[in-house]
């Protein structure tokens, strides 16, 4: 059983985006990452898309294309149901790595720009510590003060 908190540092690999701060929202059924300047293209016959991303730790936005794998009516954090673009990738917390779903949707005013629904943790024996967070990321050693 892999132990979780509310909040914890995950890779989206094939989309080459490293330690993001995600939160861990039992609440949400889908998984939703932010996404700006959203267009759809086609490559090869089938539907892409690109967006770009940014995230609290980044210096900048990062572009990225993937193959588009579903559209889906999803509600909002407000109530109001949208239409999203749903790509599928892989996902790493800690050491294990499996494919989710993830919508696109505009996260600029939220705190986190990226949230791993439970639809995400099911079939993975994942609890989820909602009074801890990070316990997948490794600590840094601490440094020593300085004497004065």
């Amino acid at each position: 059983m892999l132990v979780i908190g509310w909040q914890e540092r995950v890779d989206l690999p094939l989309l080459g985006l490293t330690n993001l701060k995600a939160k861990i929202d039992t609440g949400a059924r889908t998984s939703a990452l932010h996404a700006t300047d959203i267009v759809e293209f086609e490559r090869n016959a089938a539907p892409w898309v690109r967006f770009h991303t940014r995230f609290d730790d980044d210096a900048h936005d990062t572009d990225v294309e993937c193959p588009i794998h579903d559209r889906r009516q999803i509600t909002n954090t407000s109530g109001v149901p949208e239409t999203r673009i749903v790509i599928r990738t892989k996902f790493r917390i800690s050491t294990h790595l499996w494919k989710i779903d993830l919508s696109l949707t505009e996260r600029t005013e939220m705190k986190f720009r990226m949230i791993v629904g439970r639809t995400a943790m099911r079939r993975h024996s994942i609890l989820v510590d909602p009074c801890k967070r990070n316990l997948t990321t490794p600590t840094r050693p601490k440094r020593p003060k300085e004497k004065s």
